[in-house]
């Protein structure tokens, strides 16, 4: 298995430029994410829930939208977001291998979307500085959303995590599954990440592991195995029915 920063040189970034990678990735992570969320609609404890799962996922759909269609154009190989989402292999994909992890329970998908949102709070105002006008606009909005995402992620991380019992231990064991693939969202931006999550955790009455293992890799394309599941699922329609139109 590959730690961070050592990852090998994989098919994804292949002869893509630096800045239409980026793109690519953060539209990869939001589709993905968004998929993962889609899964709860009908499933979730509660029906306030399921609606806010949903609500998730559309969000993390529109700016997957939005880094496409900017890739695109960029690109300027005719490509659209249909073509990104729809039209690559799990090795082109450049996902964050936390994305793609499974639902689990309630409290597994809470503690995922919680230490991703703190992630994105950063990754946000970090590119809304950018000198390219489009994404910085993109950033911004997603910036906005990323609030109210933290908000509710961090806020149940906080009820489970400091509920019963049950509840703690729940929050804990996810905390422990999901810290392997966190190396890949502090890395760009150090001690910020750790003391964004650490905090809510503190009050959660969680701990951070102490394993220092990293899962890397998602970036140039070598994922878990439970991606191509779930590109399997997202993209079916697609390729049985090719140039299909409502």
């Amino acid at each position: 298995m590959t730690g961070v920063g050592q990852a090998p040189q994989g098919t994804a970034a292949v002869g893509i430029e630096p800045r239409l990678q980026e793109l690519i990735a953060h539209g990869d992570d939001n589709l993905v994410l968004a998929q993962r969320l889609g899964e709860w609609i009908s499933n979730a404890p509660e029906l306030e829930i399921d609606i806010a799962l949903g609500n998730l996922a559309l969000d993390h759909l529109g700016v997957a939208r939005a880094l496409y269609t900017h890739a695109g154009e960029i690109e300027g190989q005719g490509r659209d977001e249909d073509d990104f989402a729809m039209r690559r292999t799990e090795r082109e994909f450049m996902n964050l291998l936390l994305v793609e992890q499974p639902n689990g329970d309630f409290a597994h998908t809470v503690v995922r979307q919680f230490l991703f949102d703190v992630y994105q709070r950063l990754l946000w105002a970090d590119l809304g500085r950018s000198d390219d006008p489009t994404l910085a606009g993109i950033a911004g909005r997603a910036a906005r959303e990323a609030e109210y995402h933290h908000e509710f992620s961090a806020g149940w991380v906080v009820r489970i995590g400091d509920g019963t019992e049950e509840s703690h231990r729940r929050a804990q064991d996810a905390v422990d599954a999901l810290w392997r693939y966190t190396g890949e969202l502090s890395e760009p931006y150090a001690g910020a990440w750790r003391a964004g999550v650490e905090v809510v955790l503190t009050e959660a009455g969680l701990r951070a592991p102490d394993d220092p293992y990293q899962r890397g890799g998602g970036r140039v394309g070598f994922h878990t195995e439970h991606l191509g599941h779930l590109l399997a699922e997202l993209q079916w329609m697609d390729r049985a029915y090719p140039g299909l139109t409502w």
